[in-house]
């Protein structure tokens, strides 16, 4: 990642694995980054495993409030290691075994406290789409190319990113990536809602930098109830965000947002 701005002035954390290391910095953002360039940040069972108590590690510093998600050397992640792959299919209780893991490390992206944002340069394939879609959101790099590639292995894809990519774009898309598994170039994937931005390659770091630091201006208690509304069924969507409303009568947020935009400021949540 020479010249991004993404990691300067960041202070590393312990990530626990090779191939995956976590950044925070004094803007409030963290960075967590696929770091296995020589295999196109392929994902190991290790960084799988390790990604739930890097993701709470990272929400315990003080201060974080976005997380953007990216991939070393140009590409956010070519998906599963299928050398790894192919061992762990050789036995069958090993081949859960890997899925649940697979599945444990999205579910803790997807509820990580803070906005998340995936950073996709290059190539976001397989698993790596998993991850990326588990994120809040997603910016993209004008040459991305985005998938989700089962079909092609005689993989199963679990039922939690599955049902998570329909509700993301609905599921004829849905079908449409994971029957096929063929990749969607960005300007694609931005009208299906796979990305909501995209941007030259140069400039997405710093565009996507400028956002999550933006998020970190708004208030907290505004973007967690709309997390734990988004983030079951929408028949459980008043419960999760009722405690949040009762919260908001009392929290200072309301007072100091109405304030500020009484005395024309930015406010400081």
């Amino acid at each position: 990642m020479t010249g991004s701005p993404l990691l300067h002035g960041r202070t590393a954390l312990p990530a626990g694995v090779d191939g995956l290391r976590a950044y925070t910095g004094p803007d409030g953002v963290a960075v967590l980054v696929l770091d296995r360039p020589h295999k196109r940040n392929a994902l190991t069972l290790a960084i799988w495993r390790a990604l739930p108590g890097t993701l709470e590690l990272i929400a315990e510093q003080p201060g974080v409030r976005a997380l953007l998600v990216t991939g070393a050397g140009g590409t956010f992640s070519a998906g599963a290691d299928i050398a790894e792959l192919s061992e762990v299919y050789g036995d069958a209780r090993r081949a859960d075994a890997y899925h649940e893991e697979n599945v444990a490390a999205e579910e803790a992206l997807a509820a990580f406290p803070h906005p998340t944002l995936a950073v996709v340069h290059g190539a976001c394939v397989g698993g790596g789409c998993q991850l990326a879609v588990a994120c809040d959101l997603r910016f993209g790099a004008r040459d991305a190319r985005l998938g989700i590639t089962p079909a092609k292995l005689g993989v199963v894809y679990p039922a939690v990113p599955t049902l998570r990519l329909a509700r993301l774009l609905g599921p004829a898309r849905a079908k449409y990536l994971l029957f096929s598994g063929e990749l969607v170039p960005a300007a694609r994937a931005a009208e299906i809602g796979l990305l909501d931005e995209v941007v030259a390659g140069d400039e997405l770091d710093s565009r996507a930098l400028e956002f999550a630091v933006l998020l970190g201006k708004r208030s907290p208690q505004t973007i967690g109830a709309v997390k734990a509304a988004l983030a079951g069924p929408p028949e459980e969507a008043a419960a999760a965000i009722e405690p949040w409303a009762r919260r908001s009568r009392e929290a200072p947020d309301v007072r100091e947002g109405l304030a500020a935009f009484l005395e024309r400021r930015e406010p400081r949540f």
